[in-house]
This record gives structure tokens, C-alpha cells and sequence, in this order.
């Protein structure tokens, strides 16, 4: 065995596997099979034009002399972004820890019991220190989480309003560049007039249906927002608050001043700088509208046995039920960073970040006065952590990074400076001879501190008295209780995740480890270029690789998540269809079969849907195709196609379908979801794509984090390259960009590592050999599995892409429903593949390249094993192993058992199990139950019952 190859390690079955397999499923190679599975009119006649791949040992080295070219300076900057530090027992344990890293979104509840209660924390935290009822498990960023209150608000428009088509959305000019560039490109195309300018001059008109202000301003000014946002509540404009975390600890909450929506991010609270990502932002509403709110919300409800339990909360209201009337396309979170933001909460506790927002007001405070007694104007009159001073610039500039320090230069004759919990009085005297070495003047002792801060500014009400946030203080304790909830989880390092459309393939170590590095991790994302050498040739190569990847001319990877990748592509599609005057061009064609967040991102794009057909093989139905393409060919502008498609199969007319909407004068967007079937063998631009996004967190590696961080960068075709998206302050994109569609200039450009790594360390040869594995793995299953579960969907020769559907409708004459088999597998120590999407009452597998033989072999047992459980089933007695599933350690230790079935058959079915027992710690939850009682923090369910 070559042991400096990563594609061995990466790849699960090895040759004489692939062999034992490729006999299994009648075929004599894997060529053969490939040939037999992807239409001959779309495969390569190429390798990928790709660099050798590198070794792990030679990869790690490569990468770390990429970060030795970025220059790490303490970063004063702020504008949302300020170091924080890490807690180690966090980094370790959660970070870096692939319990963590590698679990899937938290749709089967039961096995996901540890992260929902790190969730819950989250935000029982945000709900405390925003003053507000209601707060989700994370969103993408704080201006992602501005856009999507500004999309609340209209949503939730009084009906008056609403009759009167009131439409404007006022935005104080303290909002953060980066917050207004993305409102711009959310609010134009669903019809959103942004108005910016002064809150103490706004006129409080029946034309604005909402207003967003930043608390503390982009500058450091703190306003009392109270008398404004009375006024605008009494005129029935609902008030959006971004707040900065930390302030919030010492500042009147925002929801006890009146505010309907609070949004900002988490991570101050020890999360990487990472040049701006991934980061878990915070949006928190009032109950009211908890049918609107954006992402994830995690609750409490019970399980058979009435024990509280925890789970995702409305968790198909959006996307999956209203698709093209949801309000948002976001169906993710970044719940890693959200699980850290909200351990670094319960690590600290309230004396804790008590502590830490003191220490930060009073170096700020510190630097105000030295500077002051210096002779410089700070111009704020109350300030957190951000000073805003009255000097020469560019005289500041040059002396301040030749001591390796970031100001944030607003014009020639200001500068802010945000202090962060870094600071000490060491680096406050750094910060101060910056300004004296540069105006020749005297240095001087530090000041002692001053109030600074207005009693009617100052936090009145209680946080964080929850037990959790005042128990686990010393780093035994706080290790204990992340171990305790990491057990209470299924991640990849237990077992196979075999979902489909939801690539759950190996993140290796290898390609995990730089996120460590403080190199990487401490570049704040407005530094100047020159700073940030490193990532730049990091981010540039893999821009280079995705474009060889995909056949296409462009890559931007600034979407920080599958749906926003969605979004950016239709938007730019948008802007080329207004560039060429066809802005009439508002149709979307979108197959009835598409994932819900397509039709929620094509109305979120301006655009009007049309659904097509699936003919009865499970194809896009192309003559309906057609009659649509042709009766909307003046207006159309897009089609938004998956393919694979959605059930598992290359459909052969592809090219057909792309041509029929060229030649009516549309353009292709291709969802990436099933990019894991392509990589090597085709691509979007053969197919006849003109745009992909691409879901970096399946296909190319970044872990799922359970549910986030995603990276959804787009690959555009020549024609739309001048429109990809810009930065309001590091210019990216096109010469004729769209404005911003993340808050960071790269997106979550920390995340980014992981996915070079992956096509660095496998090359042409180990990406395309990937893909061909995984069609191999898909297809094994689909043999070993016929006789007991049909397959829905084959292509013409009757093989699976990379995954395919079972169906298990007919089960329902026993008495038992898909997500019966679902909780059944958790007995047998695995997650459910996709249930019932899309097609209802079916299960969706995909095994990856990354499972070797045996685990393909144990999870097929456990499907067969389930098969025969189904047959002695029957409606007319349901006291059976799969709707008792699962089954508890505390239900098998019970002196009591009055089941008609053994221990040993509820909870060691296969012998297998017992090496490697996997325990749910709740039965069977309530979902209902947990709809009508919406409580979603940490205040036990008992004062509920």
C-alpha cells in the first residue's frame, strides 16, 4: 500500500473490495459500470487539469508555509468583527473534536439530543441578552441576519399597512457597510424601497413599514434609541435592532426598549476571526411571529415515556411546506460555531462575561483618555468598545503598520479603534505610541478610567441565572458536560450517515488541522491584501480548481451556504438578463421535484415560478417542459435544474432540456447538491449549466458541524462572470458586480481550507476515482438491497447514481411508516438516510466513496434485519420492535419489562451491535406536542406542565 496516497485513505473499499462489489452488481469494471450509468453525449473525454496531488505530510507543510505568508497584526478594525479568544477546553473538545464536527442537522432527535441542549443554550443566551422572546439556532452572518429581518418585517406587515402596499424600509446610516450592501441586494427584488439616512431626522411616514438601526453605531456612538422606537412603534413601523453581543452585557437590552427583531453575531463570544468566517450570527423576535422566523428554531417537548426531551422546533414551516411563499430560503445554521458561542456563554457564566465586557469598556475608556491628554478629539460621547478619533490618517497609517497594528481609516481625517477582549495594557500602550511616534509627541503614563457610560444606556435587567450558565466554571467540569452531550450523539466517527442529497462523506484530520492555526484564524476580513497573501493564493487556487471542476470561467465563494449560493447564481442571472435589457425576463422554471429552498430563492431573486412535470420514470417530463419553456420563452429567465436529478439518476435529455431553454432565451441554474456524481466524470458546463452552486460541506469536505458551517460558492460561465458579487470594502467580483451577498469578502474563508485540502490531496485522479466510487457504493447497497426495498428510480440500464430511493410505501399495509424504519436504525446504531424526500413514504440513500465494504455490509444487514421485522408486523397490533423504536438503555436495565419481544431483539437485533453500541437517551419525541408548546430555553418543561 502506497501510504502517501490520501485517495486510499479518502476511498473506502479497497481493489479487492471493488472487485468482491463490482461482481455482486454484474459488472466487470468500474469503467463498465460508469459507462452503464452516465450518458455517453455528457462524460469527459479529459482528465481534469488539475496539479498533482500531495501527500498529507506534504500538504501540511504546503499549507503552513501559505499561512507564514499572511501577516498576523493585531486588527483594531471592528466594523462586526473583533478577535476573541478561544477558550482551549472548546477548541479541543468541540473544534476540533469530530463527535462535533461530523454530525448531521439534528433531524432525527433522538440521537441528536446532546447538540439540541448546546442549541438551547445558544438561545436561551441570545433571548437573555437581547431582552427578546423568541431566538432561532443560528443564522449566517449578522448582515445575512439583517436582510432576513428586514424580509420578517415585511412579512409581518399590519394589514393596513399591507393594504396601503406600504414598502419602504428606513436604515440608519450607522448600519455597517457590509449589513447595507446586502439589504440592497435583498430588498430591490421583492420590492423593498431602502431609505438610509439620520434616525434623529427621519420622518415617521405611513409609507416605512420598518426601520434597522445599529446598537452601538459602526463608528462606536451609542444613541438611546428609546424615544425613537417608541415613536415608530405608535406608527405601526416595527423596529429591527443589530446589536453588538458583548455590548448587550452591560447595554439596555433592545427588546426592553421596544425592538421587534434583534440580529448580530456571535463571534466575539470565541469564535476564529478567520477572515470572516464561518461565524454564527443571532436573530431573536417576539413569539408572535415565530411562524416567520428565518432558519432553525431548536424546542422542548417530551418522548413516549413523557421525559423531556429536546428537538427541531416548526421545523419544515418554511421551505419544505410554503415553498415559493416562504419568506426565506435559509434552511441551515451554523450550529458548530453557534455550540462554541454559546460554551463560551456557559463556560464563563454572567460573572464571567461580566468580567470580559468590563475589562473592554475600561480599556476602551483607558484610550480615550490617554489620547485625549495627548491633545486628539475622540468624538464619540459614549462608547463601548470603539473610539472614534479626529486625526491625520495617513500619518496614523504608516506608523501604525509598521507596528504591526490595524486601525479602521473612515476618512482622511478619522479613525476608529475597537478594543477586544485581547487587550491589555500592554497592547493599550502599543495602540497610543502609534499616535505619538507619528505626531512626535511626548509619551505619557496611562490615565486612571472614568464612567463614561449613561445611567439610562446601563443593562437593567437580569441574564444567564439559568443552571447551565452557573455550574461548569473550572475546565473539569466544563470538560465533562461537552463529553456528556457529545455521547448523547450520532456522529460520522460512529457510523455511516447515509442521506441522501446530503453528502456525508470523511473529513480528514489532515484537511482539518490548519483550521487550528492562529495564522489562519486571527485575519480579521477588512485588512488590506497585502495582509492577507496566504488566503488570497489559498482562495485564488481554489477558485482555479472549481472552475477546472465545473467547465466553467468564474468561481465566487462568497455565499456562505448552499441557499445563499442559490440565491447569488439567480442574481446573477438577474443582472445579465438587465444588462442585455430583458429585465422583464422573471420566469423561473423549476421541476416539480427540486429541493423547497428553489422555489423560495427564485422569489427572493424577483422572480416568478413555474413548476414542471416529473414523468413517470421520475425525469423532468420534457415535452411539458417545453410547452412551458415556449408559452414563457419573452419572459423566461431561468430554469433551476439538479442533477443528478433529485431522484437519483443521469437523466439522458439533459442537453435537450439546457437547449430548450437557451433557445428561448433563458439561462441554466444547476443546483450542486449532487456535484458528488459528477466531479471527474462530467460537468455543469457539458450538461449546459450556465451557473452551479456548489455545497463545498457535501461534495468537497467541510464538515457538517451538525447543520452548518456551509460554504455555497457559485461557478458562472463566461457571460455572467462581470456580475459576480462585490464587497462594499474589499472589492471582489465582477466589473459589473451585484452587490454583496455575505457579509465577509470570501465568505467563510476559514471553512474554504478544508476544501483545497481535499482537492489538493486527491488530484484529478483521486477526485474522479471518488465519484466512481461512490456510483460503486450506491449501487452495491441497491443490489444487496432489491428483494427486500424496491428501487423507486434506475436509469435506462437499471443502475443508481451515487444514491438512490427506496420505497417503502407498501409497508403502510403492515402498519408501518418510513420513519418507523427511520427510529428502528437507531437501534442498530445508525441515522436514518433521507426520509420521505421527495417523494413521501420513501427513504433516499447515499453511502459516499468514504464507507468501505464492511460498513456498506452492516448497514445493508441492519435494512434486511429491519425487512423482516416489518413482516411479522400488523396494523392491528402496533406493540412492535419499529413503533416502540428506539429503545432506551434505561428501558433495558428497567426491572420491568412487559414488551412482547425480547431485550435482546429491541436493542441487539445483530451481533455486531454489541461491539459498538450506540444508546439514544430519549424514546420516541413528540413533534406535536412540541408545536403546541413552543418553549425554546432552557427553563426545565416542568414549569410548563
Amino acid at each position: 500500500m502506497n501510504t502517501n496516497s490520501f485517495q486510499l485513505r479518502h476511498i473506502g473499499p479497497n481493489k479487492k473490495e471493488q472487485e468482491k462489489m463490482l461482481k455482486a452488481i454484474n459488472a466487470d469494471s468500474l469503467e463498465q459500470l460508469i459507462n452503464e450509468t452516465v450518458p455517453d453525449n455528457i462524460l469527459l473525454n479529459s482528465k481534469l487539469d488539475l496539479e498533482e496531488s500531495m501527500s498529507e505530510y506534504k500538504y501540511l507543510a504546503h499549507i503552513k508555509a501559505l499561512s507564514e505568508k499572511n501577516k498576523v497584526f493585531k486588527s483594531y478594525i471592528g466594523l462586526g468583527y473583533n478577535e476573541a479568544i478561544v477558550p482551549s477546553v472548546i477548541q479541543r473538545n468541540i473544534l476540533e473534536n469530530p463527535g462535533w464536527y461530523t454530525a448531521y442537522t439534528p433531524y432525527q432527535a433522538e440521537i441528536a439530543q446532546g447538540r439540541l441542549e448546546a442549541l438551547l443554550n445558544y438561545q436561551t443566551m441570545v433571548c437573555d441578552l437581547t431582552g427578546m422572546e423568541l431566538a432561532n439556532a443560528s443564522l449566517l452572518d449578522e448582515s445575512t441576519a439583517a436582510a432576513e429581518a428586514m424580509a420578517l418585517l415585511f412579512d409581518v406587515r399590519e394589514r393596513a399597512k399591507k393594504k396601503a402596499k406600504a414598502n419602504k424600509f428606513f436604515v440608519s446610516d450607522e448600519i455597517l457597510p457590509q449589513t447595507l450592501s446586502l439589504l440592497e441586494t435583498r430588498a430591490t427584488p421583492i420590492g423593498i424601497e431602502l431609505v438610509v439616512g439620520n434616525h434623529e431626522e427621519f420622518n415617521f411616514d405611513d409609507d416605512f413599514f420598518g426601520a434597522i438601526l445599529q446598537y452601538p453605531g459602526k463608528f462606536g456612538q451609542i444613541y438611546d434609541y428609546e424615544s425613537f422606537v417608541e415613536k415608530a412603534n405608535n406608527n405601526d413601523i416595527k423596529i429591527a435592532v443589530a446589536a453588538d453581543i458583548l455590548s448587550l452585557v452591560k447595554l439596555k437590552a433592545p427588546g426592553n426598549f421596544g425592538a421587534s427583531v434583534v440580529v448580530g453575531t456571535t463571534q466575539r463570544f470565541g469564535i476564529p476571526l478567520g477572515y470572516g468566517g464561518p461565524h454564527a450570527a443571532y436573530f431573536a423576535t417576539k413569539e408572535a411571529y415565530k411562524r416567520s422566523i428565518p432558519g432553525r428554531i431548536i424546542g422542548v417537548t417530551k418522548d413516549m415515556n413523557g421525559k423531556r426531551a429536546l428537538r427541531m422546533a416548526l421545523q419544515t414551516r418554511e421551505q419544505h411546506i410554503k415553498r415559493e411563499r416562504a419568506t426565506s430560503n435559509i434552511c441551515t445554521a451554523q450550529v458548530l460555531l453557534a455550540v462554541m458561542a454559546g460554551m463560551y456563554a456557559v463556560y464563563h457564566g454572567k460573572n464571567g462575561l461580566k468580567y470580559i465586557a468590563n475589562n473592554v469598556h475600561q480599556h476602551t475608556n483607558l484610550l480615550a483618555n490617554a489620547l485625549e491628554n495627548l491633545g486628539f478629539k475622540q468624538l464619540n460621547k459614549s462608547y463601548f468598545d470603539t473610539l472614534l478619533i479626529e486625526v491625520e490618517a495617513d500619518k496614523l497609517k504608516t506608523v501604525a503598520e509598521s507596528k504591526e497594528i490595524n486601525f479602521n481609516y473612515v476618512d482622511q481625517n478619522h479613525v476608529s479603534i475597537s478594543i477586544n477582549e485581547t487587550v491589555d495594557k500592554a497592547a493599550l500602550k502599543e495602540i497610543i505610541s502609534c499616535f505619538e511616534e507619528a505626531f512626535n509627541l511626548k509619551p505619557q503614563a496611562l490615565p486612571e478610567t472614568t464612567t463614561i457610560l449613561n445611567e439610562s444606556l446601563l443593562r437593567n435587567t437580569t441574564f444567564l441565572d439559568n443552571e447551565v450558565f452557573n455550574t461548569y466554571q473550572s475546565e473539569t467540569d466544563m470538560m465533562r458536560y461537552i463529553k456528556k452531550l457529545e455521547r448523547k450523539d450520532l456522529a460520522l466517527n460512529h457510523s455511516m450517515i447515509s442521506l441522501g442529497s446530503c453528502t456525508m462523506k470523511l473529513n480528514a484530520a489532515s484537511e482539518m488541522l490548519p483550521l487550528s492555526n492562529p495564522q489562519w484564524g486571527n485575519i480579521h476580513p477588512f485588512v488590506p491584501l497585502n495582509q492577507a497573501e496566504g488566503y488570497q493564493e489559498v482562495l485564488k487556487n481554489l477558485e482555479h480548481q472549481l472552475n477546472i471542476i465545473t467547465g466553467f470561467a468564474g468561481t465566487s465563494l462568497q455565499p456562505n451556504s448552499g441557499a445563499q449560493g442559490e440565491f447569488a447564481g439567480l442574481m446573477t442571472i438577474r443582472a445579465y438578463h438587465q444588462a442585455n435589457n430583458d429585465s422583464h425576463r422573471n420566469i423561473c422554471l423549476i421541476p416539480a421535484s427540486a429541493h423547497g429552498t428553489n422555489p423560495a430563492s427564485a422569489v427572493m431573486a424577483g422572480m416568478k415560478v413555474v413548476v414542471t412535470k416529473t414523468a413517470e420514470n421520475g425525469n423532468i417530463d420534457v415535452e411539458d417542459l417545453r410547452e412551458k419553456a415556449t408559452l414563457h420563452k419573452d419572459n423566461l429567465a431561468a430554469l433551476m435544474v439538479t442533477y443528478p436529478s433529485t431522484h437519483g439518476v443521469y437523466e439522458k435529455e439533459i442537453k435537450e432540456i439546457t437547449k430548450i431553454i437557451h433557445d428561448n432565451g433563458g439561462q441554466v441554474y444547476m443546483d450542486g447538491a449532487n456535484m458528488n456524481a459528477q466531479v471527474g466524470l462530467t460537468n455543469p458546463a457539458t450538461i449546459g449549466a450556465d451557473v452551479c452552486h456548489l455545497n463545498l460541506h457535501k461534495t468537497f469536505a467541510i464538515p457538517h458541524g451538525g447543520g452548518g458551517p456551509g460554504v455555497g460558492p457559485i461557478c458562472v460561465a463566461p457571460q455572467l462572470v462581470p456580475f459576480l458579487p462585490t464587497n462594499p470594502i474589499i472589492k471582489t467580483g465582477g466589473e459589473n458586480a451585484i452587490t454583496a451577498i455575505s457579509a465577509a469578502p470570501w465568505g467563510s474563508a476559514l471553512a474554504c481550507l478544508i476544501s483545497y485540502g481535499y482537492i489538493t490531496m486527491l488530484g484529478a485522479d483521486g477526485l474522479t476515482n471518488s465519484t466512481k466510487n461512490a456510483i460503486l457504493n450506491a449501487n452495491y447497497i441497491k443490489e444487496r438491497l432489491e428483494e427486500h426495498y424496491p428501487t423507486l428510480y434506475t436509469g435506462e440500464k437499471g443502475r443508481a447514481a451515487h444514491e438512490m430511493i427506496i420505497d417503502c410505501r407498501d409497508f403502510k399495509q403492515k402498519g408501518i411508516e418510513v420513519v418507523d424504519i427511520a427510529k428502528r436504525l437507531m437501534d442498530y446504531g445508525f441515522h436514518a438516510p433521507t426520509v420521505s424526500f421527495p417523494v413521501g413514504g420513501t427513504m433516499m440513500i447515499e453511502p459516499t466513496e468514504s464507507e468501505s465494504l464492511a460498513e456498506l455490509d452492516r448497514f445493508c444487514d441492519a435494512m434486511i434485519s429491519i425487512r423482516e421485522e416489518i413482516k411479522n408486523a400488523s396494523k392491528e397490533d402496533l406493540n412492535n420492535p419499529l413503533k416502540n423504536a428506539p429503545h432506551t438503555q434505561e428501558m433495558l436495565t428497567s426491572d420491568e419489562w412487559e414488551l412482547p419481544y425480547t431485550r435482546k431483539q429491541a436493542a441487539f437485533p445483530l451481533d455486531y451491535i454489541a461491539e459498538n453500541k450506540f444508546w439514544p437517551t430519549v424514546r420516541r419525541v413528540d413533534d406535536a406536542y412540541g408545536d403546541r408548546n413552543l418553549i425554546c430555553s432552557c427553563n426545565p418543561i416542568e414549569d410548563y406542565m
